[in-house]
């Protein structure tokens, strides 16, 4: 573990070094980044002109369920986010050369590239969180404050394992990256608003089947206050770490059987 740490930071640090070069178009591309994150929340924005609550949750409860959702996925597509080019690799047979280097396959995958300017989502993510924590209202106790700081955690963790499984399905079926970005980038859409607004039935798939309800849905009903208006058990709002857990497994197996599946282009 301690290797493949230093190898990633290693490569990334390489990539950082050299967007830096050029500080202007790094300062520009970030700053779009985070004008551009902005417009989904612009669109909240907008909709509560006409409306005080959506789904029962007021403008800062949302902006606390948006907040931690954006931060989750805005820290895994920064660490992990270049694995959604597996299917390119695949194709054009680099994916070999990264199989016989002596750092890890997975760890140059998603240091190679390191974009540093994919932190204007997180910076954006942390400005709509930080105001919604400030004006919801919330009832602060060193339970909720921990378990707010380790939902983004947890919650970063899970998007890193589905972009680590979505890679791993490219390995199968080369490039698919639109079928990984389905559950990634369109998770974090579909986390956005409370949950209130989906189908009981939605809302079971995303508990029991993939995991999205624990990156801010579960946590933000525990920080918020709130009961759980689908009448599931409470402990759901403190399993986020057990779920991401068990959830990393699922990831690791998944792209180890797909490494030892994959067989060169011959390129």
């Amino acid at each position: 573990m301690g290797d493949a740490l230093r190898g990633y930071r290693i490569i990334a640090g390489s990539w950082i070094r050299a967007s830096l070069t050029y500080r202007a178009s790094f300062v520009t591309l970030t700053l779009t980044s985070v004008l551009i994150t902005f417009l989904d929340f612009a669109i909240i924005l907008v909709m509560f002109s006409h409306l005080t609550a959506f789904g029962g949750f007021s403008l800062s409860s949302i902006a606390v369920i948006y907040g931690m959702s954006g931060f989750s996925l805005g820290m895994a597509d920064l660490l992990l986010g270049n694995t959604e080019l597996v299917g390119r690799r695949v194709r054009d047979g680099s994916l070999d050369s990264m199989l016989v280097r002596p750092v890890p396959t997975l760890v140059q995958l998603a240091a190679d590239h390191f974009a540093l300017r994919r932190m204007g989502r997180v910076v954006q993510a942390v400005g709509v969180l930080g105001w919604g924590v400030a004006t919801a209202g919330i009832g602060w106790t060193p339970a909720r404050v921990a378990v707010l700081a380790g939902a983004l955690v947890t919650g970063s963790v899970i998007f890193c394992s589905i972009f680590v499984m979505g890679g791993a399905f490219q390995v199968f079926a080369g490039d698919a990256s639109e079928v990984a970005n389905a559950f990634t980038y369109g998770g974090n859409t579909l986390g956005q608003y409370p949950f209130t607004i989906y189908p009981a039935d939605l809302v079971k798939a995303l508990t029991f089947i993939l995991p999205m309800a624990f990156i801010n849905w579960y946590p933000a009903l525990y920080v918020l206050g709130r009961p759980d208006p689908f009448g599931f058990p409470e402990w759901l709002q403190w399993a986020s770490p057990v779920v991401t857990a068990g959830f990393v497994v699922v990831a690791g197996c998944s792209w180890r059987a797909a490494i030892r599946r994959y067989r060169s282009t011959g390129s």
